[in-house]
This record gives C-alpha cells, structure tokens and sequence, in this order.
C-alpha cells in the first residue's frame, strides 16, 4: 500500500521511518512545511515529496498519517476524511474540545476510518493487563494507579502551546485507565504544584500534579505526574482487584531506586526517552494501521476515544484551577 505523511519532525520521521520498513507499505509520500524536513525523509526512506497536504491526497495514496503541529490536526484530518482516505493522527484532534466535537461529527457522517494515536494501547504489558480484567482474573476493581514522569520538562514553547500538563501528559494516563478498566470516568478532583523551572508557572501550568478520577462503579483511580523526574522516564499502571493485583512497567529499566536491603531490583539502565520506552508499541500501532487501511479491522483508538480522554483532561484542568470536584457531566454541558 501508499502512505502519505504529513509532518515530520520528531515523531514524524520516526513513523516514516517505521512504515518504511513494513512489508505492507510499497511507497511513501511525504510533507512538510520545512522543505529540508521532507527532502531528508526522501533521502532516508526513498519516499516521494508532495509540496501540500493537498497532493499529498492528490498522489494516489490508501491511507496518510497526521505528524504535524497541533493546530492543524482538523483541517489535515478532515480533508482526508473528505477525499475518503483513512487516517492515522497523533493526538489531540484539535486543540479545543468544542473543535474536536465538530471533527467528531464530520467523521461520523462520511464513515471514514479514524485512528488516533495512544501508542500505549499497543504496548505488550497494558495489553496484558486489559486482558487480565476482561478475564476477571483479579474481581472487582477497587483502585488503579497511573503514573508518568518525565526526565525533565519540555521546552518553554512547547509549554506554552501545550494546553496544560493534563491535556499535554496526563491525557495518556486518562486514556489507558479507560481502555485496560472498560470503564468511565465521571467525576475528578485534581491538584498540583511547580517547584521546578519557572517558565511552566509563568505559562499558568503546573509541573507536577495529582489527579483522584472517580470511575463508574465506584473504582478509584489515582494519577500522577510530573516534568521532573531526574532518574528516568517513568510510566506504570497498577491495578489493585479483590483477588488480585497487577503492575505495569514493573521491569528492570524502570527508573526507581529501592533502598530495601540486599535488594537489587530494578537492575537495569533506565528509560530517559519516550520513544525508547514505548518503540515497540509506536510500530504495532502503525502495524494495526495497515490493517485498518486494508480493511481488516476497525480502527482500535477512535476520535470519539481521543475526545473521551479530553474531557477527563478538561475536567482536571478546571479542578485544578478552582480547587474542586468537577464532574464529567459539567465540562460537557459548558464545552
């Protein structure tokens, strides 16, 4: 098959980069708005270079891939949606919820397939666990754990672009609890502080929160985050039933220290990366692409998921700021 790309910085590159070397994927073709982007891409990965997302679509391609900056997520998606070509789109939608709505009902009606871009859907031991609570393998839920940690904070343009720590980083902790629980989230109260670098709080963000989500039956979840965490990349999941507990990213490169005596896990050298820790993931992710594309399935991460996932983050925001519980059904009713 044809893949377009559209975008191709960071991540971008490394899903050319990943496609490139599917059995499935005869040729790419690319764009970008920094010509010396694209032309590097043609260089790595012998793919053609369209000068526009709009030949990009014009080039004869089965499905393309949204790498590029936030603000043009619903215009590059919904005009693929209007040529008929599926999409793979990093998230968010769009940068408001009010504009991922509108995207949502446009995808609705032209019946396009969508996928939106939570890799750790993909990774083997979230998978792992979804498949332990599907099987009832350990009872009711009672309380889940969600972390992610960065090494160290973005820089401070990125921030200020971001929309905020919850819908930038704990927006991946919001989306894995519902798809490994199956459940949903109606009510939040979250806080925060910043100790760290200055520009996230002259930007009005937090650079290290909590986050206390109420899910439908009553399960408890708990998620935090941080920008500083200077031994590593830290993303785990616990999930505590009444027959049973489980961990994710319990491994020998997670990037904690145990002071236990003769203790001497973890042994490895920790994650400091993103991409390192979730490679794996980001290739199945764009391998179930494919499939989507040929029509073998449903796409697995729908934009209804992505803004599902979004009004989490919004609601957090909001608790955040005005020092409350907010429920779910109030950021949708103000939205």
């Amino acid at each position: 098959m044809r893949i377009g790309i559209m975008g191709l910085g960071r991540i971008g590159a490394f899903h050319a980069e990943t496609l490139s070397a599917l059995q499935v994927v005869d040729s790419l073709v690319v764009t970008d708005p920094y010509a010396a982007a694209a032309k590097r891409a043609a260089e790595r990965f012998g793919a053609e270079v369209a000068d526009t997302p709009e030949a990009v679509l014009a080039a004869g391609v089965d499905g393309v891939v949204i790498a590029a900056a936030t603000d043009a997520h619903p215009e590059l998606l919904l005009g693929a949606v209007r040529a008929g070509v599926p999409v793979f789109c990093e998230k968010p939608v769009a940068r408001t919820m009010r504009e991922g709505t509108e995207v949502l009902a446009a995808v609705r009606k032209a019946g396009v397939e969508i996928q939106i871009g939570y890799n750790r859907r993909f990774d083997a031991g979230f998978g792992a666990a979804r498949e332990a609570v599907l099987r009832g393998e350990l009872g009711p839920l009672h309380t889940v754990r969600s972390t992610t940690l960065d090494p160290a904070p973005p820089p401070a343009a990125y921030i200020a672009a971001s929309g905020g720590i919850f819908r930038d980083c704990a927006v991946h902790d919001f989306d894995i609890i519902r798809w490994v629980t199956g459940r949903e989230v109606t009510e939040v109260y979250a806080t925060g502080g910043n100790r760290g670098a200055a520009y996230i709080r002259e930007a009005g963000d937090a650079d290290t929160t909590g986050a206390l989500l109420t899910l439908d039956d009553g399960t408890l979840a708990v998620v935090s985050n941080s920008r500083h965490n200077a031994r590593g990349y830290d993303v785990r999941m616990e999930l505590h039933g009444f027959e049973d507990s489980i961990a994710v990213g319990l491994e020998d490169r997670l990037p904690l220290r145990s002071v236990e005596p003769g203790v001497s896990f973890p042994a490895g050298l920790p994650y400091d990366f993103f991409m390192d820790r979730f490679a794996e993931a980001y290739r199945r992710e764009l391998a179930a692409f494919t499939e989507v594309v040929a029509g073998r399935r449903t796409s697995p991460c729908t934009v209804r998921d992505a803004l599902e996932a979004g009004w989490i983050a919004e609601a957090c925001t909001l608790s955040l700021a005005e020092h409350r519980p907010v429920t779910l059904a109030e950021v949708r009713r103000e939205a």
